[in-house]
């Protein structure tokens, strides 16, 4: 199982994986995990600003700042979601969030096929508070994964059925990103009976496999939100997040 490293001053643990994000984190004793949804997408500029605000309301630190729902105009390059991810880290070391060159914060980042944003923008955040009175119940946020593995030379060359969207080439993406689920949350200590929502991101159609796969695993026990997104770099096409956590608000947009 892979080892987490905790942020102890922030409240949670992370599973490290690659420098744009790690795969996941959950509280630490003591501390719960909470959700903020903007209620429409915020540019990023403006995001970072509203979210410093939001910890400052709260008198909580940066460092608290753990895990990220992102919206992007449309798909990138390689090259390019390179690019973004190095401006995007930048920001993250600038708070002083960046441990040993590791990035603790979770993330996930899609791309609404309809509507979407003029440019990148912030749609959630989560942070941590501390647990008043009694220990805390667990609370996680498992980072985004699309049907490629992490920490390859480039995601479409590793792609799980690349190019296939038939319902047999969804079928086995969709395996593959609900087992990533799976071994994010078991070294988070955590599965699907933990979750208090999970999200799927595709344009294509997931009815063929949905019982079977998604409910059958516990995965839709609240239901499954089905975001009609495309993942963030050209040639994926099923992308999944899942998070348990106690508290969830929206935000002005």
């Amino acid at each position: 199982m892979v080892a987490t490293v905790e942020v102890g001053e922030a409240g949670y643990r992370f599973i490290p994986a690659v420098f744009q994000y790690s795969a996941g984190v959950a509280a630490l004793p003591g501390h719960r995990i909470e959700r903020a949804r903007f209620a429409e997408p915020v540019p990023l500029a403006e995001g970072w600003r509203r979210v410093a605000a939001h910890l400052d309301s709260l008198g909580r630190p940066r460092a608290a700042f753990c895990a990220c729902e992102l919206r992007s105009p449309e798909p990138f390059t390689e090259a390019g979601f390179a690019a973004f991810n190095r401006d995007y880290a930048a920001v993250l070391a600038e708070w002083g969030l960046l441990r040993d060159g590791r990035n603790p914060v979770a993330r996930s980042n899609v791309c609404p096929e309809l509507d979407p944003p003029s440019e990148p923008a912030f749609h959630a955040f989560c942070y941590t508070v501390p647990e008043a009175g009694a220990a805390a119940s667990p609370s996680f946020v498992v980072a985004g994964s699309g049907e490629a593995p992490e920490g390859r030379s480039d995601y479409g060359g590793h792609a799980v059925a690349p190019g296939n969207t038939s319902a047999a080439g969804m079928l086995a993406k969709a395996v593959w990103v609900l087992g990533e689920m799976e071994r994010r949350m078991a070294a988070l200590g955590a599965g699907w009976d933990a979750t208090t929502a999970a999200q799927a991101y595709t344009v294509h159609d997931i009815h063929p496999f949905l019982a079977e796969e998604v409910v059958s695993r516990g995965a839709a026990r609240h239901g499954l939100t089905w975001q009609f997104c495309r993942p963030p770099v050209r040639g994926l096409d099923f992308e999944m997040d899942c998070r348990g956590v106690p508290l969830e608000r929206v935000l002005p947009g």
